[in-house]
């Protein structure tokens, strides 16, 4: 709790220096063109639908920003870490909400100045589009029911042959899950909240996915065990790349990219986990 409290009280200096005409991150190099943002606005989608990362709900609670074009807020570890760059840099946020593989092409397209979403900085996705940060690392792990085969799983071997899933576009599907001997490997799910509802419906599979959602799924479904295989040695390998998660901004946009990353360096990897912590503790509960 101290850490949350401390991370805040900063957060609310940053926005009493942009208040006095401080201007944070760049320096006070106001005359700086960022392309895209000549209106003072930074636009950042999101799925609002990837809690704790981001979410929709009915009211402005706890900070929550209104999404563009709809009667619902935006809330979560990601609208959270946006207001905050904002603040920083004395910018105005607006929220749109997209489907997960609309993410990376909006941001090619520059119809959003950026992604904050929960996103690995794959070699693949810096292929088309830069990240800032990282502004959070997540480690890998899997969620099954209690009553599962699965529950008790101290390591990969353990869930050898089991059927699994996770959600579509992302390394636990695309990388965690083949490294599971005979491992049945159903349909991606189309996202999160789908995935978390297919494993907590049933008992016989499991899914793959990062700390932070698992734990905001344990809240939201108490039936659900979480299995950390770090340190056992049987464990998922990845690489950095893998669990280091990012802000994407259009390619050579080196102006925002600078900016991002002068508020992200005045963070550490605790102010990050206290962040994720204050959200994951905000999130409304599963329907």
């Amino acid at each position: 709790m101290r850490r949350i409290i401390a991370l805040l009280v900063a957060l609310i200096m940053v926005l009493s220096l942009t208040a006095c005409g401080g201007n944070g991150g760049n320096g006070g190099n106001q005359e700086a063109v960022i392309p895209g943002l000549e209106d003072g606005v930074l636009t950042v989608a999101m799925e609002c639908a990837y809690a704790p990362y981001n979410w929709a709900q009915e009211d402005d609670s706890n900070g929550a920003v209104p999404i563009k074009d709809s009667p619902l807020y935006a809330n979560g570890y990601d609208v959270m870490m946006a207001k905050a760059i904002c603040e920083f840099n004395g910018w105005q946020l607006e929220i749109v909400q997209t489907d997960w593989d609309s993410l990376i092409p909006g941001v090619q397209s520059g119809l959003y100045d950026a992604t904050i979403a929960g996103q690995s900085m794959t070699a693949e996705r810096m292929e088309v589009v830069d990240f800032a940060g990282p502004y959070l690392y997540a480690t890998i792990v899997c969620l099954a029911r209690n009553d599962s085969p699965f529950a008790s799983a101290h390591g990969l071997a353990d869930l050898a042959g089991g059927s699994c899933t996770s959600q579509s576009g992302t390394i636990w599907y695309e990388t965690c899950l083949p490294q599971i001997s005979g491992a049945n490997i159903l349909n991606p799910t189309e996202s999160a909240p789908a995935m978390l509802m297919a494993v907590a419906s049933d008992p016989n599979i499991f899914v793959c996915t990062d700390r932070p959602t698992a734990q905001g799924a344990l809240l939201a479904y108490p039936e659900l065990v979480l299995l950390d295989f770090a340190g056992s040695g049987d464990d998922f390998v990845v690489s950095d790349e893998e669990v280091n998660i990012g802000i994407a901004i259009q390619k050579g946009n080196t102006a925002l990219l600078d900016a991002i990353n002068a508020y992200l360096a005045t963070l550490t990897v605790d102010d990050f986990n206290a962040l994720m912590d204050l959200a994951i503790s905000n999130q409304p509960l599963g329907e």
